[in-house]
């Protein structure tokens, strides 16, 4: 499982390249779709947590297995990826250095959302979006 669409050798749905209808044309002749409001990954890549994060993927698969984590799906999964990201965000601001916290949180928290994604496209009783307490329920 690798979670792109193209599993087990699927092609992708049918889709439309989209148009804003605003176009940049270069020196060159080439022509592109204007790039306002898309998103700019760029943004993400300085700074030392983009290879921490890999990292930390990186060494959790050599534990578990490559996309052990992608398995997850349950509310079960969701609620303690929550948990683990609040104790390493508290274990992050003690200055704690036994693990690289920082990217544990980054990795919960993605792991967290993956989870919600799955699980619903609304907030429930069940799986909420905000509510205080709820990051330590079980």
């Amino acid at each position: 499982m690798t979670g792109f669409a193209n599993q087990g050798g699927h092609l992708p749905p049918p889709f439309e390249v989209k148009d804003s209808g605003e176009h940049q044309e270069y020196k060159s002749g080439m022509v592109r779709d204007s790039e306002e409001d898309k998103v700019d990954y760029t943004y993400t890549l300085p700074g030392p947590m983009l290879d921490r994060w890999a990292n930390h993927l990186m060494k959790g698969a050599a534990k578990y297995d490559r996309d052990n984590w992608l398995l997850g799906d349950g509310d079960e999964e969701y609620h303690r990826a929550r948990r683990s990201a609040a104790r390493h965000m508290i274990q992050w601001l003690r200055g704690e250095t036994d693990e690289d916290h920082a990217a544990a949180v980054f990795f919960n928290l993605n792991a967290a959302e993956y989870f919600l994604g799955r699980l619903a496209t609304e907030p429930s009783k069940d799986h909420p979006l905000v509510l205080p307490g709820a990051y330590f329920e079980t």
